[in-house]
């Protein structure tokens, strides 16, 4: 046992801390390094490690004897009180050959604290309400831990007594006949199923089931530039976890509606904009819209049709936080009229005629280079 790290010191508590003070560090740690979450080296054997002084701190009778007796407990030896049927609980060597002989094997006690359930959500939102951020209500329907019982399933704490099948240690010793003769392995107590109490009197809120499913509405703070496919992530707001175990957590998968002129591209915003033959020959400044309002544009002149302006600065902002935002591209789109009035005719004629004295026109360009 000298490897072992004090289960107080573990869960960051002093020695004779309270239920609430034990229950509330185990749920913060275990949020912590839950290995589905943290992907830290070492944090699954840091969860492996909470939740086993958990699981001794959180059991009144458990706590007991480790308050008095550290990890020397004499009652957990070869043939003590806490042996099982068997009597080969503590002898961990002959018990570990047994198991991995017969299929047994030593593994995390399935009964232990464990997370609650994730819950995977959808929600449509509007361009507008992608691209600026807002407040949204989704409605759930979730188990949740009792607050009478606080999950317990006892009508009081003092509910409870030691579970007389295993002796409060929630796993028992079963003997079976193989063609091998007869084998012994731990299992998790059928009576109190691996909790080492029974509850005497139930909650008279849930029944005795620790939980009471609830319908509520949960208010989703969407961040500016939410874009189609992102998912968000809401910590706690999954089902309820088992044997004091955290709550799991709530995923909202968002698809984002289109604007009938802005198009987005990652955290940039393409724009395309007519502009007519003079402009584009000349050069103007307009006013273009963004998502900020209208903003001045420079069009240089002899812009060309698919010419790509930047507007720096003027996209989305990064949902992930930060103060990087995209830009606004302007596509420029040159725009040849279908119809013309007479003073615009003769205006194009003389045009024309210019060009073809000083060869100028791109298709005299264009036949020079097959001379």
């Amino acid at each position: 046992m000298a490897n072992k790290r004090d289960y107080y010191e573990v869960l960051g508590l002093s020695k004779g801390a309270s239920d609430d003070e034990i229950k509330k560090a185990y749920r913060s740690l275990a949020k912590k390094y839950h290995p589905d979450i943290n992907k830290e080296p070492g944090a699954e054997e840091k969860f492996k490690e909470i939740n086993e002084a958990y699981d001794t701190l959180s059991d009144p009778d458990k706590k007991a004897r480790y308050d008095q007796y550290g990890f020397d407990d004499p009652t957990q030896g070869f043939g003590g009180a806490g042996a099982g049927d068997g009597g080969f609980s503590g002898f961990g060597g002959f018990e570990d050959i047994i198991n991995q002989f017969f299929g047994g094997g030593r593994s995390r006690n399935p009964n232990g604290p464990r997370q609650g359930r994730d819950i995977e959500k959808s929600m449509s939102i509007t361009f507008e309400e992608a691209v600026y951020g807002c407040k949204k209500k989704i409605r759930l329907t979730v188990d949740e831990e009792c607050i009478h019982c606080g999950g317990t399933g006892a009508e009081t704490k003092n509910d409870f007594k030691t579970c007389p099948k295993c002796g409060g240690r929630g796993r028992v010793i079963m003997r079976q006949q193989s063609i091998f003769g007869y084998t012994q392995q731990e299992v998790v107590c059928p009576d109190c199923g691996g909790r080492g109490k029974i509850v005497t009197k139930k909650c008279s809120e849930c029944g005795g089931k620790g939980k009471i499913r609830r319908t509520k509405d949960v208010d989703v703070t969407i961040p500016a530039g939410m874009q189609t496919g992102m998912t968000l992530r809401m910590e706690g707001y999954g089902e309820a976890g088992v044997n004091g175990g955290p709550n799991g957590d709530l995923y909202i998968n968002f698809q984002c509606g289109e604007h009938n002129q802005f198009k987005r591209d990652g955290l940039d915003i393409i724009l395309t904009i007519p502009l007519s033959i003079s402009q584009a020959v000349l050069g103007d400044t307009i006013e273009v819209p963004t998502i900020d309002g209208n903003v001045s544009l420079k069009i240089p002149s002899g812009t060309q049709s698919g010419t790509k302006l930047r507007l720096r600065g003027r996209g989305t902002k990064n949902p992930k936080g930060g103060n990087v935002r995209g830009d606004q591209y302007v596509i420029c789109n040159v725009v040849i009229p279908t119809s013309i009035s007479s003073d615009e005719k003769k205006l194009f004629e003389d045009l024309k005629d210019l060009e073809k004295k000083e060869k100028k026109s791109p298709w005299e360009k264009f036949k020079s280079l097959f001379k």
